[in-house]
């Protein structure tokens, strides 16, 4: 009987346990402590922000350059005239290229519609805002939707055959080879049979219903001009255009900036196309037409000759160097004002060919016009994808102060335990040295 109330006091008493022991007590607890330090620079690695230095100085020099396209004026002037003269013409050229919604006013002794007649060839639609703000933002690829869109099939009265790739290759496609130095388009074309306004037809500012149409047939990074032909239903036939004065207007067509261009057909319901459910030939060529000054005017194109071709070359190279310019100073300027802000590799590469191509494009703007265009937008390209690099904003919303919220109570409630397990074993430690001291 003793021997077994020897047994359970043993068992109970914690200092008979093997790890309650002084020294493996202390053991236990200094691995606790090396895990932690040992994984300290583990922690740090994995939740540091990448950010790599900017050519911010090259940034800055290409802010100041400005590109310069030669043009070559020669002047024949009649006998007895002598208010021409090709420096003062020249001036005039590279002041309108470079500044095009700036009027000068220093060649007034030049004949005004000598001057009208060379910014009109020099910069098409510039200093014209109604025609500036429907152009779409320049991009060296577009897809262009035409769509056919039967608001309510169910009645028997939609549209569905129409010859749309013959319409393509005799309205659309000559404006597309004169433009293919500039662009590359892709086309596409559909019929949808249900497609519901989503208001009441009196306002055309909201037309397009995005929640109902599915205009897009393809996935693709690509800019999107959709030319869209809309059959209404029977209930709402004829569907016109209403004027300011609110009576119906004869064009049929309306433009939505940067977006594309929608025209209104009403089939009647006598006719043979409506019974054949098609298009005539007639009708097709008028709408394509429609759909061809659409594209041309959300180009920013005016009708092209081979010198407004050049001169809109011209143009787009040095909005697109301007704009390259503009958007690499924007991410220099994002980064210095944003510590938290990554900047990977990808990042600095893109900022590297984006300037890399402004430096071709300076060096060949003297020599070929196409070059100097290619490489304008390729630094467009470039510096846009760096400035949109989802790796930028990974963390631009997660502050330091969002770092503590979430670190300190998952590592407070397991190191302060620790803490003051080693404190204590601390002060155990020196209190037994004093002791073995004080024996001796």
């Amino acid at each position: 009987m003793d021997s077994h109330h020897s047994t359970a006091r043993t068992l109970l008493d914690p200092s008979t346990i093997f790890y309650q022991s002084t020294n493996i007590r202390r053991l236990i607890i200094l691995s606790y402590w090396i895990v932690i330090l040992f994984s300290v620079p583990l922690w740090w690695s994995t939740t540091s922000i990448e950010r790599l230095s900017l050519p911010t100085s090259r940034v800055h020099s290409h802010a100041h350059n400005r590109l310069k396209i030669p043009i070559t004026i020669h002047l024949q002037n009649l006998e007895g005239t002598d208010f021409l003269n090709s420096d003062e013409l020249q001036g005039l050229v590279d002041d309108r290229m470079a500044n095009p919604q700036r009027k000068s006013t220093w060649y007034e002794s030049l004949p005004s519609q000598l001057v009208d007649l060379l910014e009109n060839l020099l910069a098409p639609f510039s200093g014209i805002p109604e025609q500036e703000h429907r152009v779409i933002q320049y991009s060296t690829r577009y897809r262009l939707s035409f769509t056919l869109l039967n608001e309510d099939a169910a009645a028997g009265s939609s549209m569905y055959d129409w010859d749309v790739v013959n319409s393509i290759h005799n309205h659309i496609s000559p404006i597309l080879n004169q433009l293919v130095l500039l662009h590359n388009f892709t086309i596409e074309s559909q019929v949808q049979y249900h497609a519901p306004l989503a208001f009441k037809p009196q306002d055309l500012t909201v037309f397009v219903n995005s929640a109902e149409w599915t205009l897009s047939s393809s996935s693709s990074n690509d800019p999107v001009l959709h030319f869209i032909v809309f059959i209404p239903a029977a209930s709402q036939r004829p569907l016109y255009i209403l004027d300011a004065a609110g009576t119906p207007s004869a064009a049929n067509a309306f433009l939505l900036p940067q977006w594309g261009g929608i025209v209104l057909h009403n089939p009647s319901d006598s006719s043979d196309q409506a019974a054949d459910h098609s298009f005539s030939k007639h009708t097709l060529d008028s709408v394509f037409l429609g759909f061809r000054d659409q594209l041309l005017t959300l180009l920013g194109v005016p009708p092209l000759t081979s010198w407004q071709l050049e001169s809109l070359m011209r143009r787009r190279s040095l909005e697109n160097s301007e704009g390259a310019k503009d958007t690499l100073q924007s991410i220099v300027k994002l980064v210095e004002q944003i510590e938290n802000m990554p900047v990977g590799q990808n990042v600095r590469d893109d900022v590297q060919n984006a300037l890399t191509a402004l430096d071709e494009l300076y060096y060949s703007s003297k020599t070929s016009l196409g070059h100097v265009l290619h490489h304008s937008a390729q630094a467009l390209e470039f510096s846009s994808r760096a400035f949109f690099n989802p790796g930028m904003l990974a963390l631009l919303y997660f502050p330091a102060e969002h770092k503590y919220a979430v670190y300190t109570p998952l590592f407070a409630s397991a190191v302060i335990p620790l803490f003051v397990a080693a404190m204590r074993e601390v002060n155990a430690f020196r209190k037994q040295r004093n002791l073995r001291r004080q024996s001796r």
